[in-house]
């Protein structure tokens, strides 16, 4: 919308520190704008000495936008010729600008090629392109690369996807209103371990901040009101995917000395549209629940006969499901097809506008719907409640006054009502009898819906007051991957900690801490793949950091870092993974890691650490398990023997470490195909992998004659160890748990000998619930001193799930406390109980006091919290000397003297 005196807001270009926003190329797509160029930027250009114009050697096909898309790819198409690289004349950018200025003629621009875009663009100001030396070698690789037309639509995308974004939320808690739907179906509770989406759980919030303090819903919780906040995030993600992409695309510079001429612009439309057809798919789902909303909101218009005057007009008026599935269909054929991205580009905005006139049509139905229901208390459009997100609303009664209260409308609601009267403003008169009234409405807000309309940033403005209001204090969230844990859970975590620190501890481990974070650095590279999952931090002050990953590179670096050549420690501490969460896979948890560093005889750390697991595993009384073990240098050896070459080594044990979840037809068209084996030996390595049994049985067939493993120096090597492994873990009595399994490769990079890997076996689908190995090169990699060492790490968050899972099936009341006896005060005499409950503390006595006068109150509070005595303590105990004791369990009721309670409770918990 033009300013007074047609005077348009300008837009730099090529400024310090200045980007380009999809919101600009709207605002001069739709001549809301005008462009300059900042004359700092067209100095720095290039005044290239070779004049001589190029013909680019590609096919020209003529592709004609319309006039808003013609300006916006011009937008695009100025900023690209100032930020890139290549060698520019000022007057080239200067030209375009020009003609973007021009008040019509855009439309006639092709932009198929360069040759036809600057042809039209030499057309449409009356001169040849001759006459201009054309345009240089670079600056046609910039238009050639630059994709401007697809860049500009796709901006155009943006800046309206991005306004629906907020204003479809407010319309479909206006809609709740009218129809009296639920607030209860927007009760979304976050959870950090991956199985909420944030965009859903934020739609389900910011409708509730609309409805807060409503006295009209709570009725209707069925229909398309449920699926609200799933559509809604899904369209939230898809337009904020959009946002980011189109950001980069419009204000990243270009190589002009990177790949051929027109290759960079067909792969980048090709990748603009598969970004936009899922966004294509959530507008439609968008309109079909709007419209579903707004068939709902229809049911509680007036009589029949008003009902079906509706229908009538809304039919024949507002955009069908049918015209939005033929746009739809159109679009997908023409991505299916491959035939022309601007195509498809231009299909989907169509798409959007459709969705801004349903969007409309229901936020009229809802407020045509609320203006008949005299039950509701409407606010007054000049009423400085609605303009104000956290005052009061409604009037005062004055006094003596009789009247029937009104319901109220949300406190969210009440401020679009408003705003929604104020843009309808030219329509107040119309009568509220007449059906066609709405219509009219509709229409008027699908024009002041539209970027363009200042009335639209002013309703944008509101609704961020109110979903960022203080007037409904959403529950804060965690970081997804993340959890808090309560008592309950929190005392089974310390019963388990005091176990794995007590078989630490009877093995001489020694207990070791190391910083949450490292330098970057020191755990760059240790981990190959899974490298990419290393949470970095900001700079500070210079130093890159990372959050520990594990707790194995932080013990190697420590070793290196204080030249200790012996140590065998334990540390319990939290690590971090940035991985997708999952059913027991989370970002942060805790990791109980025994690592034995050192010279020793052969396989004996291996052992120790190993048995050292098991014992780990009983005594946490889990239920059953099995530890997978095999060698790295026996599965080099393998993949030696089929013909792997040495650098594909660790690439293909990533592979065949799948075999736990995947077939080995599925590993086998992975390595075949990705990895680039043969398929010989694929099928070659398939015959070893998998092999897996009872490890003396397993060990015997492949030390026995025939067997190539024997020709192999490297596996003989690992036989040999294993050998020894094998018969000391027999002598233990823990060799049952052992199984020699082939297919185990476990993909960190450190691992130099045995590995294993302990799977829990109950019906609690965990996976893997421990792991580690032999590493002789880690500590090495820091100083270049060989410090071998073997370590085993449980991964303990699994263990908590499966030993909830045990107490919840035996239906067994978990003590979140370990008070022994509860001093209860039959009164509120907070001196009586300190001195009473001060002299149990004294005497190690774990004791609470409680001040009530109810008895039942204390013996409950007992019961619930699993305390077994109680010492009673009233005006009747006081007087005689005398505290009566209750056991919980058994009933039992005794009085004993107050000089000596202390004493007689140490006797009965068995402290003396």
């Amino acid at each position: 919308m033009e300013l007074a005196g047609g005077e348009r807001p300008t837009i730099v270009i090529g400024g310090k520190g200045s980007s380009l926003s999809s919101a600009d190329v709207y605002a001069v797509a739709r001549g809301l704008r005008k462009v300059t160029i900042d004359p700092a930027a067209l100095e720095r250009l290039s005044r290239s000495q070779s004049l001589r114009p190029h013909q680019a050697a590609v096919e020209s096909i003529s592709k004609f936008l319309t006039s808003d898309e013609s300006r916006a790819a011009l937008v695009v198409l100025i900023n690209k010729l100032v930020v890139s690289d290549a060698a520019v004349r000022p007057t080239f950018p200067s030209l375009i600008g020009e003609i973007l200025g021009l008040q019509s003629g855009h439309s006639s621009l092709d932009f198929g090629s360069s040759v036809g875009l600057v042809t039209s663009l030499f057309k449409l100001i009356g001169k040849h392109p001759d006459e201009f030396v054309g345009a240089t070698k670079d600056e046609v690789s910039v238009l050639e690369k630059s994709a401007a037309a697809s860049v500009g639509i796709c901006a155009m995308l943006d800046c309206c996807a991005s306004a629906l974004v907020k204003l479809s939320d407010a319309v479909a808690a206006f809609s709740c209103e009218a129809a009296r739907a639920d607030v209860a179906l927007f009760d979304l509770p976050p959870s950090g371990d991956g199985f909420s989406n944030k965009d859903e759980t934020d739609v389900a919030a910011d409708m509730k901040a609309f409805l807060f303090g409503s006295k009209t819903v709570g009725q209707l919780n069925t229909g398309p009101f449920s699926d609200t906040p799933a559509v809604h995030g899904s369209f939230r993600g898809a337009v904020r995917i959009l946002h980011g992409r189109t950001r980069e695309e419009l204000n990243s510079s270009i190589n002009v000395r990177k790949n051929a001429v027109g290759v960079v612009s067909h792969v980048k439309e090709n990748a603009l549209v598969a970004l936009v057809l899922p966004l294509a798919k959530s507008i439609q789902l968008m309109c079909k629940l709007s419209l579903g909303r707004a068939m709902t909101v229809a049911t509680s218009l007036g009589n029949e006969e008003k009902r079906k005057k509706f229908m009538e007009d809304f039919e024949k008026r507002c955009p069908s499901l049918d015209v939005m599935r033929e746009q739809l269909c159109l679009v997908l054929a023409k991505a299916a097809s491959e035939s022309d991205s601007v195509e498809v580009l231009h299909g989907v905005y169509e798409l959007l506008v459709i969705l801004k006139e349903i969007l409309a049509w229901e936020a009229a139905v809802a407020l045509y719907a609320l203006e008949l229901d005299d039950s509701i208390e409407k606010p007054e459009v000049n009423d400085p409640a609605c303009i104000n997100v956290n005052s009061e609303s409604g009037k005062v009664e004055k006094k003596g006054e009789k009247k029937k209260r009104k319901k109220t409308l949300g406190r969210g609601n009440s401020i679009l009502w408003k705003v929604f009267k104020d843009m309808l403003s030219s329509q107040n008169d119309a009568s509220i009898d007449n059906v066609a009234t709405f219509g009219h409405w509709a229409e008027l807000l699908a024009l002041y819906f539209d970027p363009e309309e200042t009335r639209l940033d002013t309703l944008l403005g509101k609704i961020k007051e109110i979903v960022e209001s203080n007037e409904v204090r959403r529950l804060p969230k965690i970081p997804k991957g993340t959890r808090d844990f309560g008592k309950e859970q929190m005392a089974i975590r310390e019963h388990a900690f005091s176990v794995i620190t007590g078989v630490f501890k009877r093995h001489g481990a020694v207990s070791l801490d190391t910083p949450v974070f490292e330098l970057r650095e020191t755990l760059m590279g240790k981990y190959g793949e899974d490298s990419k999952l290393i949470y970095d931090l900001a700079d500070q002050g210079g130093e890159l950091c990372s959050l520990r990953y594990d707790l194995t590179v932080p013990f190697a670096r420590y070793l290196a870092m204080n030249n200790i050549n012996s140590l065998k420690r334990y540390q319990i501490a939290k690590v971090y993974r940035r991985d997708n969460p999952s059913k027991g896979r989370y970002r942060e948890f805790y990791q109980c890691d025994l690592d034995v560093a050192g010279q020793c005889e052969v396989m004996e750390a291996d052992f120790e650490v190993l048995k050292v697991l098991t014992e780990l595993l009983d005594e946490l009384n889990i239920g059953d398990y099995e530890i997978k073990l095999n060698h790295r240098k026996l599965l080099d050896g393998m993949l030696e023997i089929c013909g792997v070459s040495s650098e594909k080594f660790r690439t293909v044990c990533s592979s065949i470490d799948k075999l736990d979840k995947q077939s080995f037809e599925q590993v086998k068209k992975e390595l075949v195909e990705e990895k680039g084996l043969a398929v010989e030996t694929a099928e070659k390595i398939g015959t070893f992998v998998k092999k897996r049994g009872p490890p003396l049985e397993i060990l015997s067939e492949l030390k026995g004659s025939g067997s190539s493993f024997l020709g192999n120096s490297g596996s003989v090597l690992a036989l040999n160890e294993l050998e020894i492994l094998f018969n000391a873990l027999e002598k233990s009595k823990c060799l049952e748990k052992i199984v020699f399994d082939l297919s185990l490769a476990r993909g960190l990079d450190y691992y130099t000998g045995a590995i294993f890997e302990a799977v829990f076996k109950g019906s609690t689908q965990v996976g893997s619930i421990a792991a580690g190995g032999r590493y002789d090169n880690l500590v090495g990699m820091f100083s270049g001193k060989q410090v071998p060492a073997v370590g085993v790490s449980l991964g303990i968050e699994r263990v908590f799930t499966i030993m909830e899972q045990l107490e919840k099936e035996k239906n067994k009341v978990i003590r979140a406390t370990e008070t022994q006896v509860l001093v209860a005060i039959l009164g509120k005499d907070l001196l009586l109980a300190a001195e009473l409950v001060s002299e149990l503390w004294k005497v190690e006595v774990k004791a609470e006091f409680g001040l009530n006068k109810r008895v039942r109150n204390h013996i409950d509070r007992a019961v619930e919290s699993g305390i077994p005595w109680v010492v009673f303590v009233g005006e009747s105990e006081q007087n005689s000397g005398f505290l009566k004791l209750k056991n919980i369990e058994s009933h039992q009721e005794e009085m004993i003297p107050r000089e000596r309670f202390a004493k007689e409770l140490q006797k009965r918990l068995n402290m003396v």
